[in-house]
Formats: C-alpha cells, structure tokens, sequence
C-alpha cells in the first residue's frame, strides 16, 4: 500500500478498507482478513490495523464476532453510504485538480465525459 506521509496510516487504512467493502471487493457478510494479515499486506503495525478496523466498527461498515473474526456488514444502507463518501471526496479532489489546471466547469465535465467514453470503450473501469 503506498503510504502518504502527510496523513495518519489509520486513517487511510480506513480508506482503503472501506473502498474494498464499497466496491464489493470485501462481500457483504463475508469474513475479512485477519488483522495479521492485513499488517502484513500493507506493511505495518497490527495495532495500526485494529485502529482502522475499530473505525470501521464504528461507521457500521464491520461486524466483530468473537472467536469467529472480523466481517462485513451486511447492513446495504451503510454499504451504500460509504459508497457515496467515497465518491464525493474523489469527486471534490477532481474538481480541486481541473480548477488548479484553470478549467472551467464545462470543460471539465466534457473532458470527464469524453475519458470515461474513452475507458470504457477500452475495456477499461467497466462503469
């Protein structure tokens, strides 16, 4: 997992956990990884993992079973909200970007209109 250095780990542990549930990479109800498993996968600390799993706890999006492991709800409304978050803040970092390079707003939408035409015709992000 590249790490960026300007923001706590957990934090975008949480990110990246919560796109895999989102996306449907992580099924709802299926068991995930161990927090083992996941420090080693992502090259850090067990704790930095039990943090963001806790985080994730709390927002709804797992589910602790004790002695059974850690899984993903099954609770579609929450699945279906961080689905939302997620897409907003790629959205703001977007319209941040295209602003920084002085697009207008039209220009922008044609341009993301013309690439996502683009992508998909390439067989590329299938949506």
């Amino acid at each position: 997992m590249p790490v960026d250095d300007s923001r706590p780990i957990w934090i975008q542990l949480v990110e990246t956990f919560s796109q895999k549930i989102a996306s449907g990479q992580w099924a709802p109800s299926s068991r995930i990884p161990s927090v083992r498993e996941l420090a080693i996968d992502a090259g850090v600390n067990p704790n930095t993992v039990q943090r963001a799993l806790t985080r994730l706890d709390a927002e709804g999006l797992t589910v602790a079973e004790r002695a059974q492991g850690r899984f993903v709800t099954t609770d579609t409304e929450a699945i279906a909200t961080a689905r939302a978050k997620l897409a907003a803040q790629a959205t703001d970092s977007h319209i941040s970007a295209v602003r920084q390079l002085g697009l207008e707003r039209e220009e922008a939408i044609s341009l993301l209109t013309a690439r996502w035409t683009a992508i998909s015709a390439e067989g590329g992000d299938e949506q």
